[in-house]
C-alpha cells in the first residue's frame, strides 16, 4: 500500500479578501463556502490518507490546534518566519520517511468534488511511486489571467502526462490561445511527489535550502504534536516557492488531469463564482436586500445592506470596514492601505 501523507500548507494573510480575512485570522480558517472553513474542508478530504504534517507560522498556531482537534498522529511544523513553499515543503519532507508519498495541498482552496480530488491524488501517488515529481492540473475551463499554466507533454501510462512546459501568468491573449489549444492546464499548486526524490532535486537544484533546512531539522525541538526547528538555521533560507526551485528544473515533472471544481479562492470574485447563486447569479451572506440586481456578491457581519439596480458588484461589510468594488476591481483589494495595514 502507498504511504500518502498529506502535507497542509497553512500560511499568508489573505489580503485580496479583506476586510474578512485579516492577518490575525486569515482566509484559511474562515467558513468562506459552506458552514466548514476551508482548512477543515481541506482535513476533510484528505482523512481517507494517513495523519496529515500541517506547516504554519506561530501567529496562525493557536487556529491551526483549534480547527484541527483529535486527530491521532497529525503534527505541526511550526516554522520560525515563512521562507515560502520550497522550504515549508522541505521541512515536512524531512520529518517523513523517504518512501512516504507527500500530497502537498494548500489549506485555503475550495475544491467542490472531493472524490475527483481523491481519484486525482491517487493517480498522482501511482506516478510518485514511479519518480516522478507531479502537479495537479486544474482544467482550464476559462482564459485566466491570474493563474500559471502547465502544458502536458507526452502521456504516462493512462493516469498522466509529462510537463513540457511551465508557463508563468500570461496576458489574456495568450491565455485564450492556450485554451483553444486545449493542451495547457491551470497550475493549481497541489503536488505528489516522494520524499526521497524530492529531496535529491531539492539538494540538486537548491543546495543552500536543502542544507539550511537539514539543519534546521537536526537542531530542532519537539514539543508534543508540535515541532519547532531551529530559527538561527531557517533564518539564513532565501525563500523560494516550489515551482521555481524544483518543479520548473527536474527532468521528473509530470501532472495528472484534475476536474474537481477547483477554486484558489483568491479574491471575493473568485469565492462569489465558488458559492451558490440565485438565479440572478447573487450570493448573499448575513441581512441584505437586492432589487434588480446581477451578479452581485453581499457579505455583512452584521449592518442590514440593500443594493438597487446594480450588475457585477461586491459588497462587503465586516468589522466596522466597508469594502465596495466591481468584479473587476476585485483582483486589487490587496492593494488598499486598509488590506495591507489589517
Amino acid at each position: 500500500m502507498t504511504i500518502i501523507t498529506p502535507v497542509i500548507l497553512c500560511g499568508g494573510s489573505g489580503t485580496r479578501l479583506w476586510p474578512k480575512s485579516r492577518a490575525s485570522k486569515p482566509k484559511p480558517f474562515l467558513p468562506l463556502v459552506g458552514e466548514s472553513t476551508l482548512f477543515e474542508a481541506t482535513l476533510a478530504r484528505n482523512a481517507m490518507f494517513d495523519p496529515p504534517v500541517v506547516v504554519t507560522g506561530a501567529a496562525h498556531l493557536s487556529h491551526v490546534e483549534a480547527q484541527l482537534g483529535d486527530r491521532p498522529g497529525a503534527s505541526i511544523i511550526v516554522e520560525p518566519e515563512a521562507k515560502n513553499t520550497a522550504a515549508a515543503i522541505a521541512l515536512a519532507a524531512m520529518r517523513l520517511p523517504d518512501e512516504a508519498v507527500m500530497l502537498v495541498c494548500p489549506s485555503d482552496h475550495h475544491i467542490g468534488d472531493p472524490q475527483a480530488f481523491a481519484e486525482a491524488a491517487r493517480a498522482a501517488a501511482e506516478l510518485a511511486e514511479q519518480g516522478w515529481l507531479v502537479s495537479f492540473g486544474i482544467e482550464a475551463k476559462s482564459p485566466e489571467t491570474g493563474f500559471g499554466y502547465l502544458q502536458s507533454g507526452e502521456a504516462i501510462g493512462t493516469s498522466g502526462y509529462q510537463v513540457a512546459q511551465f508557463v508563468e501568468k500570461p496576458d489574456l491573449e495568450r491565455a485564450k490561445a492556450f485554451i483553444a489549444e486545449g493542451a495547457y492546464a491551470w497550475n493549481g499548486g497541489i503536488f505528489a511527489f516522494r520524499v526521497k526524490e524530492f529531496l535529491d532535486e531539492l539538494e540538486h537544484f537548491r543546495p543552500a535550502i536543502s542544507v539550511a533546512v537539514v539543519k534546521a531539522v537536526r537542531d530542532g525541538r519537539e514539543q508534543g504534536q508540535r515541532f519547532y526547528p531551529d530559527a538561527a538555521a531557517f533564518k539564513a533560507i532565501i525563500g523560494e516557492s516550489v515551482d521555481y526551485a524544483v518543479m520548473e528544473n527536474t527532468a521528473h515533472a509530470a501532472m495528472v488531469p484534475a476536474d474537481m471544481a477547483w477554486s484558489d479562492i483568491g479574491n471575493w470574485q473568485a469565492l462569489h463564482e465558488a458559492r451558490e447563486r440565485d438565479a440572478d447569479g447573487n450570493s448573499v451572506t448575513g441581512p441584505a436586500e437586492l432589487v434588480d440586481c446581477r451578479n452581485v456578491l453581499v457579505e455583512s457581519d452584521g449592518p442590514r445592506v440593500s443594493v438597487i439596480g446594480l450588475e457585477g458588484v461586491i459588497v462587503v461589510v465586516d468589522g466596522g470596514e466597508v469594502l465596495v468594488t466591481t468584479a473587476d476591481g476585485a483582483q486589487k483589494v490587496g492593494k488598499l492601505s486598509g488590506a495591507a495595514n489589517q
